[in-house]
């Protein structure tokens, strides 16, 4: 596993975007499985094709690091070249470090398609940016996993925006020797956050508001949350206070993930929030830390590959979502990223046999305590009617408050 867990860091070492805002990633909680009219989006009456013609020579891509590898900045790691030869188009491809990028890149309609994460995802959708998929044109889509399928980050009313590329969630991770009895619940980074003043790590990103939510949601079933990216003013208002409360004991904030694998293994960091490519490195390289789901279920991102409403190269911008969740090269993508694959059949095509175990990539029960990130709007997503919810730009305003 050391192998592509080295070679996923050595690609964000090279890559721009060391602050892979994944966390802006793309997904909806479980609660709310469907995009369906009752989350109050309705997109513009876009078109998605029918049938595909002839490719038109190059495509044009926004991706985060080390989804788009051409052997650059590994020779061992390219799964561009392959398709620029059996397709004729060839790629060209911007790194963006954030979802807040990739959105104004993908405004300027010069770009062929995205890998949207779930805080990026209803926004192209709602703005017209993003054009609906026909996922028959698309053929590896019949072997994605269908807890990826039909979700309410990457659809409505049941059209498809975009295939799924892969998922992940985020773990509690902890020192085994400064933390203890084991701990179970999130309660280790909120509730008792002060046993471990100044050593608590958080992710840095204002989508973390949802993991203070999905916390409340468990201990404050009074305040009525039933998606933490659906969040009236009144439980908004309780996970800010959440926030701020354990920002107190919180030592740093983290969006750089070598920082954080540094700062568990120094001890400056004994409990927070990850992801599981990080407590495999961190483990790897010495840190006595563990990592899990608590029992209050996780946050977690799938992210999407989305077509752009102005695509000018639509004909390789589908045969690039084609490929990318083709078996063998979405098993050579998740696998040095590090995340489960999107392809059902890329599991046996790894190199590392115990891949997808590690990642529980086949466990839909695992997926099902996992609340995908998803884009808060005021339309609510859980289905509300009667109240308004709070839009993701007052959740970026209340994260600088928060952090001080």
């Amino acid at each position: 596993m050391r192998l592509h867990l080295t070679a996923a860091v050595a690609a964000l070492r090279t890559a721009s975007a060391v602050t892979l805002l994944l966390a802006a990633t793309a997904c909806g909680s479980s609660d709310s499985g469907t995009g369906d009219s009752s989350s109050g989006l309705n997109p513009p009456d876009l078109k998605a094709p029918t049938k595909l013609g002839a490719t038109e020579g190059q495509v044009n891509l926004i991706a985060w690091a080390g989804y788009v590898e051409d052997g650059s900045n590994d020779p061992k790691v390219d799964w561009v070249s392959d398709f620029e030869k059996q397709t004729g188009c060839k790629v060209n491809s911007k790194t963006a470090a954030s979802s807040d990028e990739m959105v104004k890149l993908m405004k300027t309609g010069q770009y062929d398609a995205v890998s949207a994460s779930g805080d990026a995802s209803l926004r192209l959708i709602a703005s017209g940016d993003a054009a609906p998929v026909n996922t028959d044109l698309v053929p590896n889509y019949a072997d994605i996993f269908s807890g990826l399928k039909d979700g309410s980050w990457n659809s409505v009313d049941g059209q498809m925006y975009g295939i799924p590329h892969g998922r992940g969630a985020n773990l509690l991770m902890y020192n085994t020797e400064k933390v203890t009895p084991a701990p179970t619940s999130w309660s280790a980074v909120f509730d008792d956050a002060s046993k471990y003043k100044g050593n608590v790590t958080a992710y840095d990103s204002p989508i973390y508001i949802a993991d203070a939510a999905l916390y409340l949601k468990a201990t404050q079933p009074d305040l009525g949350i039933k998606d933490p990216y659906a969040l009236d003013q009144k439980q908004f208002d309780a996970a800010v206070a959440l926030l701020k409360k354990q920002n107190a004991d919180i030592g740093e904030y983290w969006s750089d993930y070598l920082k954080e694998i540094s700062a568990f293994k120094s001890g400056d960091s004994v409990v927070g929030t990850t992801w599981q490519v990080i407590a495999n490195l961190a483990a790897d390289e010495g840190a006595k830390v563990k990592s899990l789901v608590p029992k209050e279920g996780s946050t977690g991102w799938s992210d999407t590959w989305m077509v752009s409403a102005k695509a000018k190269h639509p004909n390789c911008a589908y045969k690039w979502l084609d490929w990318i969740v083709s078996p063998k090269v979405n098993a050579q993508v998740a696998e040095y990223f590090g995340e489960a694959p999107a392809n059902s059949k890329a599991c046996a095509l790894t190199s590392d046999k115990n891949f997808c175990t590690t990642y529980h990539a086949t466990d839909e029960n695992y997926w099902k305590n996992i609340a995908f990130w998803n884009t808060p709007i005021e339309q609510c997503l859980d289905g509300r009617t009667d109240v308004t919810c709070v839009p993701y730009a007052k959740w970026v305003q209340a994260w600088t408050e928060i952090k001080g």
